[in-house]
């Protein structure tokens, strides 16, 4: 079964979601649900979060949630991070997750490194695609992973580690609804609910497409299958 970890309130799976028909469970850790037993799992997704990845100490899940992302890896069980699900991936593979460094927010354009292009997970998308972004950590690529995007801002979009975990900085999931309750985290971004819900509605078939695209492709490498 396709497991995915949602680690903040705010931070639903959202698009990826959208049409899919594999049987799937949603584990809230952040509220208590226990993690689920690595034996469980088919494939992982783990969501983004308000916290950082090094947050252990206000969010004990948080070493927990990585002890059995290295699990997941080490069996070769399919993983795609997204955002602090990226980070996660990198810190709980020894690398480096940085705050306040690399930040984004907006509809970006991200571009695919010669591995990226190559790679099952980014199959049949384009080189260079505008994605949502909104993170104000951002991770290294850990000792043996492989770069697969980048961007002007953040030169570290996406990794793969080994044959079949992926992490990712942007966020494939969002709707103009998850984007408009982000925006309401802090003055600042209040202030820029409307333009990047306008964005969104600019750019979301498009944006669709690919999200939806990127997520049959990693169903596809966990031999599921794909969404509608």
């Amino acid at each position: 079964m396709l497991h995915i970890i949602q680690n903040d309130p705010d931070v639903p799976p959202g698009n990826i979601l959208h049409d899919c028909t594999i049987p799937y469970s949603v584990h809230h850790p952040y509220r208590g649900e226990r993690l689920p037993e690595v034996g469980e799992i088919s494939a992982l997704i783990v969501m983004g979060g308000a916290m950082g990845a090094n947050d252990d100490s206000r969010h004990p899940f948080l070493a927990d949630l990585k002890s059995l992302i290295r699990t997941v890896v080490t069996d070769k069980i399919p993983y795609l991070g997204i955002c602090l699900g990226g980070q996660l991936l990198a810190a709980a593979l020894g690398g480096s997750v940085v705050s306040r460094r690399w930040e984004e927010l907006g509809f970006l354009s991200v571009s695919l490194t010669r591995d990226g292009a190559a790679d099952p997970l980014f199959d049949g998308i384009s080189t260079e695609f505008t994605t949502f972004q909104w993170h104000h950590d951002s991770f290294d690529i850990p000792a043996g992973g492989v770069l697969l995007a980048t961007s002007p801002d953040c030169p570290h979009q996406a990794f793969r580690f080994g044959d079949s975990a992926w992490g990712l900085q942007f966020h494939p999931e969002v709707t103009g609804q998850i984007i408009r309750e982000w925006c309401g985290w802090d003055a600042a971004t209040r202030l820029k609910a409307d333009e990047l819900v306008c964005m969104f509605e600019k750019h979301s078939d498009n944006y669709c497409t690919i999200s939806r695209h990127l997520m049959g492709n990693f169903l596809l490498k966990a031999g599921m299958s794909s969404l509608s």
